[in-house]
């Protein structure tokens, strides 16, 4: 009995999207198992060239302990970095609470002169109740962030023997396109990083440094800001604009001073984003912003935050493998730029 070839490949196309939408929920459903691994697989990549070099000049165990100071010491500076701006905000917002309600105030009287009535007063528990909520979910970030690390930690270590494996289990041709594909990603990772965080130390100091020369309060902790939402592509560029420019309302009073540090929050997130970064970048990483917005919008969808931090290098993995085979080619030059 003959086979339909239309037929086949309606069969195997609804199984394929039969197998992506079960691959998606498990990815939803497996958040606080699978999404650590993600990172700190993509963290160990980072990481495991830095141990290689040590391991030059020193013994492998030093080079491993060092590398895992190294990494502790990041994730401490970043932890304290959160904890301590939720604290000033906190703090700040409540010591301003009588500028916010005249910047409430004329707000509302400006809505009503154009026919647009605001009414209700602003609740001081209410506000204050929701950034107690927004510090809890970057605290439970946080605690996130030291279970990756101890993932990581435990990792590293694996990779001279994943290695080994992997190229003991594979043949010939298999093993060599196997390791050319794994070290293309990892490449691509560390180039990601180290140029996101090349770029996010330099938006963070510019930040800092604006706030400090217009008199904006709490530069240091929108420079803060600024640095931690550079690592989310885009997106994280415009909302790190956004509280300093509403804290500068409260502050200031009037329109003048904000409009200035809103301008200059502009420029230096336009130069950044548009001109420095493409020069460090490079070609290396050859996704389209379209394919950027989208990998954002849905690895956020599925692991929230931490996807949005991770999209870009998850979906440059993904792109290199689907280059690879010839079915599923088109998804990489589709998402290439």
């Amino acid at each position: 009995m003959t086979q339909d070839p239309v037929q086949d490949r309606y069969r195997h196309r609804m199984l394929t999207i039969i197998a992506a939408i079960l691959l998606i929920g498990a990815l939803k459903a497996g958040f606080a198992v699978i999404m650590p691994i993600a990172f700190a697989a993509i963290i160990v990549a980072a990481l495991w060239p830095f141990k290689r070099w040590l391991a030059r000049y020193m013994p492998s165990w030093i080079a491993y302990t060092l590398t895992l100071l190294s990494l502790v010491a990041m994730l401490i500076a970043f932890a304290v970095a959160v904890y301590l701006s939720i604290g000033q905000v906190i703090g700040a917002m409540s010591a301003q609470w009588g500028g916010l309600e005249k910047v409430y105030s004329r707000l509302a009287a400006w809505a009503a002169d154009r026919g647009v009535p605001i009414t209700g007063t602003l609740n001081r528990q209410r506000i204050t109740a929701m950034l107690q909520m927004l510090a809890s979910g970057a605290y439970a970030f946080v605690t996130y962030v030291g279970f990756i690390g101890i993932v990581v930690m435990l990792g590293l270590p694996e990779v001279p023997r994943l290695r080994r494996r992997l190229y003991e289990m594979c043949e010939g041709g298999t093993r060599r396109d196997m390791l050319e594909v794994s070290e293309e990603i990892s490449g691509q990772v560390r180039r990601y990083l180290g140029t996101t965080l090349a770029t996010s130390i330099l938006t963070g100091v510019a930040s800092a440094i604006w706030s400090w020369m217009t008199g904006l309060e709490l530069a240091l902790v929108w420079g803060i800001l600024n640095f931690l939402l550079n690592f989310v592509p885009v997106i994280g560029n415009i909302v790190g604009i956004v509280p300093p420019v509403l804290f500068a309302f409260v502050q200031f009073g009037g329109w003048q001073m904000p409009a200035l540090v809103f301008i200059g929050f502009v420029v230096l997130q336009m130069t950044i984003s548009n001109v420095i970064y493409p020069l460090l970048q490079g070609k290396q990483l050859s996704l389209s912003p379209l394919a950027i917005i989208i990998a954002m919008t849905f690895w956020s969808w599925v692991w929230g935050i931490a996807g949005a931090l991770i999209a870009v290098p998850l979906t440059a993995a993904i792109v290199i493998i689907c280059g690879q085979f010839d079915r599923s080619r088109w998804i990489a030059k589709l998402l290439s730029a």
